[in-house]
């Protein structure tokens, strides 16, 4: 008897073995040990001093954009070491989001907290990128819902990034925010 084209017996069976291989796959990705050599170099208290502004869209699961956006981002630092990113996002649609992030040194990297992350992020970096990966709250219909952020940025000018956003939930990706920030003169 055949079950979706598949013979129950061999074909489940079969199945089942190729399934750890989609899973390693889709768990594959980039490395910031892949980054090591390129620049310019991203030391994240260099690039991320004074005013900078930034213009990107946001994507739904199927690579649609949804909605566009620029902002204003203030970045500042403290004597010791810890960093402030004051972030005003301006929607197509007229919203307009504030975020606050903090940048506390931990060994070689920060903790990037902010007010609608839930899930603090550890912020890494090797030569030309920075790696993030932390729990945002979002407005969804009546409520909020908590998305996962895979966040890369890299530096293709001293004064240009690009950033590279994937947002999932229970490990499906459900969005993208693709942006570019500039440091501003």
């Amino acid at each position: 008897m055949k079950v979706l084209g598949v013979s129950r017996v061999w074909g489940w069976n079969r199945l089942w073995l190729l399934l750890p291989f989609f899973l390693l796959g889709g768990c594959a990705g980039p490395s910031l040990d892949d980054y090591q050599d390129r620049s310019p170099a991203l030391v994240p208290d260099q690039f991320f001093a004074g005013n900078l502004s930034a213009r990107g869209v946001v994507k739904d699961w199927s690579g649609a954009v949804i909605r566009t956006f620029d902002a204003d981002i203030k970045a500042s630092w403290t004597e010791q070491g810890v960093g402030t990113l004051d972030e005003v996002f301006r929607f197509d649609d007229g919203e307009v989001q504030a975020r606050v992030w903090t940048l506390t040194p931990d060994g070689d990297s920060y903790r990037a907290t902010a007010g609608d992350v839930t899930e603090a992020g550890t912020m890494r970096w090797s030569g030309n990128a920075i790696h993030m990966n932390y729990m945002l709250e979002v407005a969804y219909g009546d409520g909020t819902l908590e998305v996962r952020m895979d966040d890369w940025m890299y530096l293709v000018t001293p004064d240009t990034l690009i950033n590279q956003t994937t947002m999932s939930k229970w490990g499906i990706d459900v969005g993208e925010i693709v942006l570019v920030i500039q440091k501003q003169p």
